[in-house]
């Protein structure tokens, strides 16, 4: 099994202002960024499943090839700082990325 979190340098969360969460998926070489995008491994569909926002929630995906990177924001479920909000710099996010493969389709 391919794991994400074997082909991938780094991922990661982060705030992206108070409304919003960013992922950063970095991939150690061009061969795997380019199979994550040939199989349109980071969908909107696999993002909102994994975060359990709705698919409108998922702002956008975006890839940016010199890095190697594919980036997936969101609108946070709670504003940075709000009452109830255990993560006000978003950075402990990024674990449910961990359970991508490229064995399988995650978001169907």
């Amino acid at each position: 099994m391919t794991r994400i979190s074997d082909v991938a340098s780094v991922i990661r969360s982060k705030n992206a202002g108070p409304y919003e969460l960013t992922f950063d998926i970095i991939f150690k070489d061009r061969h795997w960024y380019d199979e994550a995008l040939r199989r349109d491994l980071i969908n909107p569909a696999l993002i909102a499943r994994l975060y359990g926002v709705p698919e409108r929630d998922v702002l956008g995906i975006v890839a940016f090839a010199p890095a190697n990177a594919i980036k997936a924001t969101i609108k946070r479920p709670l504003v940075s700082g709000d009452i109830g909000e255990t993560d006000v710099y978003g950075a402990q996010q990024h674990a449910p990325l961990l359970t991508i493969s490229f064995d399988e389709d995650p978001a169907r």
